[in-house]
């Protein structure tokens, strides 16, 4: 029975993929439209065939190559004088990686590697497509809660979580004060909103265990 749905949803696929392509080529041969409803068309076939054999990492990988191909695609049809896409399969290429991983996809040493791996790709990026300005830092701090979550979280230490927690956050604003508008002192007010975190973490904590 699966096997016919597969069959059915895979010929539906490629007529469906057909017909788009000939309107758009009747129509605006100019502007290559039709990729943009076959990318959802694909999904069809695809999700059918993997998630009825129950083989999810299977279909991460499947998706996240068509997904990769789309971009590129894009890329290289409207903007090829701008390489784009590298930002974007990055995030992308992550879901396969920690599918096949499984349980250990959960544990700190993959959050850690994989943070560094993020700061690392997107510094590379940085240093060629924008040297003049370290935006680096705000896929850094984002990436870097990560490993801080599964530790902190799985030993219970919430009130040193929210310390490290404010220590990243305080040092992102002020970094960023630094490189972007330095003549102006801003980050003392975020700063000062912060530091309300541990300290409530500490007081609630000590009127518990009274």
């Amino acid at each position: 029975m699966n096997k016919h749905r597969t069959s059915f949803a895979a010929v539906g696929s490629i007529m469906s993929i057909l017909l788009f392509a000939i309107i758009n080529y009747s129509t605006t041969p100019h502007y290559i439209w039709f990729i943009y409803p076959s990318l959802a068309i694909l999904q069809w076939p695809i999700s059918i065939y993997f998630l009825t054999k129950g083989t999810f990492k299977h279909y991460s990988a499947v998706t996240s190559l068509i997904l990769i191909s789309y971009l590129i695609i894009e890329n290289m049809l409207h903007s090829p004088d701008l390489i784009w896409f590298v930002f974007a399969i990055y995030p992308i290429l992550w879901w396969p990686i920690l599918m096949y991983l499984g349980k250990y996809a959960s544990t700190v040493t993959t959050a850690i590697i994989g943070s560094l791996c993020t700061i690392l790709y997107y510094a590379v990026l940085n240093s060629f497509y924008a040297p003049q300005y370290l935006w680096v830092i705000y896929p850094s701090f984002l990436v870097l809660w990560w490993p801080l979550v599964i530790y902190f979280s799985r030993n219970k230490q919430y009130f040193k979580f929210s310390i490290v927690a404010s220590l990243l956050t305080i040092i992102f604003f002020i970094t960023t004060n630094m490189i972007s508008s330095e003549n102006t002192i801003w980050a003392i007010y975020p700063i000062f909103a912060i530091l309300w975190w541990p300290l409530s973490m500490y007081y609630y904590g000590k009127r518990t265990y009274r």
